[in-house]
């Protein structure tokens, strides 16, 4: 990639660094630690951005935070209306607990019910409606018109983004070496944040984004150069799960300029990322979460550097499914 990238004009590396800043209450840096197990395996040294020990298991509670706390008073008080596969729904009623904003989050049918009921513990109203998240959008839009209520994307939006990119600031500064950052993608936000502020600081870091090979919206968009739709279907990466919206306005474009590489993992591969977590790095991490830590694991990577981070950006699994994985029982559907 050339060193003189267009960068898009919104958000920006001072969006990020003032999202750093509004949201430092609310969440916690979280480590980045070294992987002897995959360090070893690549011959590399291989570290772990632990978003998987955040507040609400997952990477979402940056961006939630960002975009709940420019909220203006009028909007606080009418509360907002969300669209998730669960872990974006938790956080952001974790953040409307903590600001007194009443949280409603429509869901799809596919999504699992320790994800709904989490986000039910944290006072959200769950409403279940449609067959994948772009049906469940729609619903959340007319329920917002209805009722008055604030739209919150799960990820096409500046200050989503912009908080999520805080954790590329956060490796700058612990591994200033760095030359590849391996991060789950799927509506781009996470992606996209934390590539604007790399690629703003040095060009040459490579990035490389990860997802399932069951409907990888953003990879099928990137690949086709325009926003595709794509058939949603039940995957351990259920938190990858998602079309990225014909209207997209921030993410595709983002993603688009700044990713270098875009690799998706087979569910069996998911899994032994899953078991691998668990077993040599003493981590719970859910399927979305696991899939930098597949990459490398499945050689998917084709040029890594010496300084390599992987983004384990979430936690939130079922346990049960957890010990049948790591027992060897699992068998994929």
């Amino acid at each position: 990639m050339s060193s003189q990238i267009r960068l898009p004009s919104e958000p920006t590396l001072r969006d990020i660094y003032a999202a750093r800043r509004r949201i430092a209450p609310m969440i916690q840096r979280t480590p980045l630690i070294r992987s002897e197990a995959l360090s070893t395996r690549t011959g590399r040294n291989v570290f772990l951005k632990l978003e998987n020990v955040q507040q609400t298991g997952a990477f979402k509670l940056r961006g939630a935070a960002n975009r709940l706390l420019r909220l203006s008073d009028e909007e606080r008080r009418r509360g907002v209306v969300t669209v998730s596969t669960g872990n974006h729904g938790r956080a952001v009623a974790y953040v409307g607990r903590q600001l007194d904003v009443s949280v409603v989050v429509c869901v799809p049918d596919l999504v699992l019910p320790h994800k709904i009921a989490a986000m039910q513990a944290l006072g959200a109203r769950i409403v279940v409606q449609g067959r994948d998240q772009e049906e469940a959008e729609l619903h959340a839009l007319e329920l917002g018109e209805r009722e008055g209520l604030v739209p919150v994307s799960p990820f096409d939006d500046p200050d989503i983004i912009a908080g999520q990119g805080t954790i590329g600031l956060e490796l700058l500064e612990d591994l200033p070496q760095l030359d590849t950052a391996i991060v789950p993608l799927s509506g781009g936000g996470l992606m996209g944040g934390i590539a604007l502020a790399l690629k703003s600081a040095d060009a040459s870091i490579r990035t490389v984004g990860v997802a399932m090979e069951r409907g990888p919206a953003m990879i099928e968009s990137i690949r086709a150069g325009h926003v595709v739709p794509v058939d949603e279907r039940p995957s351990l990466a259920d938190s990858l799960i998602g079309g990225i919206g014909q209207e997209n306005r921030y993410t595709f474009a983002l993603n688009r300029v700044l990713v270098d590489e875009c690799v998706t993992l087979s569910e069996g591969e998911i899994a032994a990322a899953m078991r691998f977590a668990f077993e040599q790095e003493h981590l719970v991490v859910e399927g979305g979460g696991s899939v930098g830590i597949g990459a490398l694991l499945h050689d998917k990577v084709a040029d890594l550097g010496e300084h390599i981070a992987v983004v384990v950006s979430g936690g939130n699994v079922d346990i049960i499914l957890l010990k049948s994985i790591i027992n060897g029982e699992w068998r994929e559907g």
